[in-house]
């Protein structure tokens, strides 16, 4: 479009016009779409379209024109300026300069309030600006590309805070909008992209447009986000090179996962080490990598605004209603224990109580119950950051349960029958592999010693029938310590895979659910390592073989209650990318003893090695 003179030889350059000049021309340009010479209004949308290459006339033109627009929206008609509205919704702020960008967000601002049939699509063509066009996605790793990023998200998130502090039904319509246009799996969508969107759902949750939505629900959608690409990510999408590993053996091979050479990105080689990833799971791993890293960040973040207490409720509920129940999740969880690392007093403290008071609930389902208590296990056993005290007060709790259910049966011993009592049983042991150390150089033990020894005695036989790797374990500590007899001995009386064990875990083993097993993610492990207990790390209370060697002198030890101020950056950096001899690191800090009371006693009936099956990592919630 132009202004032209009479003659229509005025030259530009010579030109002035008013804004108000300017305004009645592009009115005039809305009026002519109703008749038939409609040469002016083509030529107003035709201007619209330049994005590319815009000479500093051309940009001044259509600055010009937009503002224009901007004074003239009473006169813009859905049914006749259809072109002229397509095209304004299609532009994207990624394409102009400072000027060109302030102009749109002027004209978006004033259609979206001007009437209600506009503030759907142009909320639709915000949302859609929280991302770059494709061809601008690489630009995003150089400095350009970031600063083009900011320039672009203040304007979009400035322009949603004053549409829906004008229009009441703006933030129902954001919300709408928001979850049809949030990345799906399926979509394969860029990976950049993905995180740039989830970074913009952060930003509306931290702001005043997230009291207006919802913060719970804007929570709730990047957990469910982060649900989504982690089960598609499958268990066969993992390599089974020795099915019969122990799970225990294959998490000392966890902390070298995957090279980080290459910048960060996922390596399908690492450091001589074999691949635990199947090729085309890869780019899968890389995104949700990026989402839960972002995630890690914004909650630290809240720490430090002092909010994050606000959004641990949100993702609390979300992990209730979301994770709690999802099948074989593997890495979304991580999101909750980071939370807790943050805070150890007040969310780690609410988390345990949380799922403990889930588990001793009878009116759950079985299967929450038992979920609740496999993470809460899970949790109490590799939280660095949680006090020997809690561990106790809630072990406390799970035996008084079991111990109760327990002496109120009849019946014979039924695996399937009585499964959330053994999964609570088993969630005891397993976090005393893990604890009990520490617990009896404490005066704790007390608490938990009597009412553990009538729990395990019980007619239920809580040892026939929880995994027996962990109740070999627990009781070669447990009787070493004479923790549940005065003569130091506590046998057990049955086949270590017995009928009863295979009956509780079923086809699908579901007693073997540890959910915090250590994090196969790399950029992810680093928040999580700090905060996390390896069995390496784990003080036992027998001696095992070459424990002597000099070559375990730097295994890093795990002490509860310990400070946790001290940076182990370099460390984890150095334990990253040392080139172990991985076979002879296993057989020396394997969690199955050597030479086990339990191995002893059942050498002559199988010669199967006592292990946790490999088939069954990373851990599966129940069915």
């Amino acid at each position: 479009m132009g202004v032209e003179s009479e003659n229509n030889k005025m030259d530009d350059a010579d030109f002035y016009f008013t804004d108000s000049d300017l305004v009645s021309h592009v009115r005039e340009a809305l009026k002519s779409a109703y008749s038939d010479q409609s040469d002016i209004y083509s030529e107003l949308v035709g201007l619209l379209h330049y994005n590319d290459h815009l000479k500093p006339d051309e940009v001044a033109l259509l600055v010009t024109s937009l503002k224009a627009l901007s004074g003239a929206v009473s006169f813009i008609d859905s049914e006749h300026h259809g072109s002229l509205l397509e095209t304004i919704f299609n532009m994207s702020l990624w394409s102009y300069g400072s000027d060109v960008m302030d102009a749109l967000i002027e004209l978006i601002i004033s259609l979206a309030v001007s009437s209600g049939k506009y503030l759907h699509p142009c909320l639709d063509m915000l949302v859609c600006n929280f991302t770059p066009p494709r061809k601008f996605v690489e630009a995003l790793k150089l400095p350009y590309g970031v600063a083009k990023k900011e320039k672009v998200l203040v304007r979009v998130h400035s322009a949603l805070v004053c549409i829906t502090g004008l229009v009441p039904l703006a933030p129902m319509s954001l919300w709408m909008i928001v979850q049809q246009r949030t990345p799906k799996v399926l979509q394969n969508v860029q990976g950049p992209v993905v995180s740039m969107f989830v970074e913009n759902m952060f930003m509306l949750e931290s702001g005043a447009i997230g009291e207006l939505i919802g913060n719970r629900v804007l929570i709730c959608a990047v957990v469910d986000l982060l649900i989504d690409f982690d089960l598609a990510i499958g268990w066969d999408d993992i390599l089974e090179e020795n099915p019969h590993k122990g799970i225990f053996e294959l998490e000392l091979e966890d902390e070298q996962i995957l090279d980080d050479d290459d910048g960060g990105e996922f390596s399908r080689e690492s450091s001589g080490h074999k691949r635990l990833w199947k090729d085309h799971v890869y780019d899968k791993l890389e995104k949700l990598d990026s989402l839960m890293v972002l995630t890690f960040e914004y909650l630290k973040s809240c720490k430090e605004k002092g909010r994050l207490a606000e959004v641990f409720e949100s993702l609390m509920h979300s992990f209730t209603i979301t994770v709690l129940s999802a099948y074989k999740s593997k890495f979304a969880q991580f999101v909750i224990f980071y939370a807790c690392a943050l805070d150890p007093e007040g969310c780690g403290v609410r988390f345990a109580e949380i799922l403990a008071d889930m588990f001793v609930c009878t009116g759950f389902p079985s299967i929450t119950r038992k979920s609740a208590v496999a993470y809460l296990g899970s949790y109490m056993s590799r939280g660095k950051f949680l006090k020997t005290s809690l561990v106790v007060n809630i072990l406390g709790r799970l035996v008084k349960w079991c111990l109760d259910y327990g002496n109120l049966q009849k019946e014979k011993l039924d695996p399937k029958a009585h499964d959330v009592f053994y999964a609570g049983c088993q969630a005891v042991m397993y976090v005393l592999c893990f604890r009990l150390k520490s617990i009896i150089e404490t005066d704790l033990t007390s608490q938990i010693t009597v009412p553990l020894k009538k729990l395990l005695m019980n007619h239920l036989d809580p040892l026939k029938v929880c995994l027996p790797s962990i109740v070999e374990e627990f009781l070669q500590q447990a009787n070493e310590t004479h923790l549940l007899h005065e003569s130091g001995v506590f046998t057990f009386h049955d086949m270590l895979e017995s009928e009863y064990s295979k009956a509780y875990g079923g086809i699908e083993r579901t007693d073997i659910f540890f959910p915090f097993d250590p994090c196969l993610l790399r950029k992810s492990d680093s928040f999580i390592r700090p905060n996390f207990v390896y069995w390496s790390m784990v003080q036992k209370t027998y001696e095992e073989e070459d424990a002597s060697s000099d070559e375990d002198e730097d295994v890093d030890v795990f002490y509860p209650d310990m400070d946790m101020t001290a940076s182990r950056d370099e460390e984890i950096a150095e334990a990253l990318n040392d080139d172990l001899d991985i076979n002879d690191t296993l057989t020396k800090m394997s969690i199955t003893p050597k030479e086990s009371l339990l191995k002893k006693r059942f050498d002559n009936k199988s010669q199967r090695p006592m292990q946790m099956p490999s088939k069954l990592r990373p851990s599966m919630s129940p069915e």
